[in-house]
């Protein structure tokens, strides 16, 4: 009975850690990003229960350090037409996104999500439809975003003035 659970604690100590090591992500194994980039400014057309129809900016900039694979990691801001910010983030897998975001100026942390698809629009743009669900003290506020991206998404190029031959 002592050399089973000799055998079980050391299972448990030496060879469990040596597991999880192996499946954790580090900078050493993390597989590049390899998914779309859909970084960008998006003009958004909303309406919600309580406010009705309106329009919103949102920016979506690829994290490219905790991006990898299809799996894209972005910082998320919204701002509003009466200036009020939204700070939070989003992740895509694939062309699926999910976002949890709140007021810049809250004081307390009640966070709003989202669900979302990108489509394509044309060789460089996207559009999404966002559903996201706000709580408030009333029992919550649901509605929906369309998203277009403004302008087409140009990744940094080198300058050919500065390569040497």
């Amino acid at each position: 009975m002592k050399k089973l659970l000799l055998c079980l604690l050391f299972t448990a100590f030496y060879v469990s850690p040596t597991l999880h090591a192996e499946t954790t992500l580090s900078e050493e194994n993390k597989p590049k990003f390899t998914g779309q980039n859909y970084s960008g400014e998006y003009l958004c057309n909303r309406k919600n229960l309580t406010v009705g129809d309106y329009e919103v900016i949102v920016q979506l900039r690829l994290n490219k350090f905790n991006s990898y694979n299809k799996f894209g990691v972005y910082d998320f801001i919204t701002e509003t037409e009466n200036n009020m910010v939204y700070l939070g983030q989003a992740v895509a897998d694939g062309n699926r996104l999910a976002l949890t975001f709140n007021l810049k100026e809250a004081k307390i942390a009640e966070f709003n999500t989202g669900i979302g698809e990108f489509k394509k629009i044309g060789n460089r743009r996207w559009a999404f439809q966002n559903r996201y669900y706000e709580p408030d003290d009333t029992g919550g506020n649901y509605g929906y975003e369309n998203c277009t991206m403004k302008t087409a998404f140009l990744p940094a190029t080198k300058n050919k003035s500065t390569i040497k031959k």
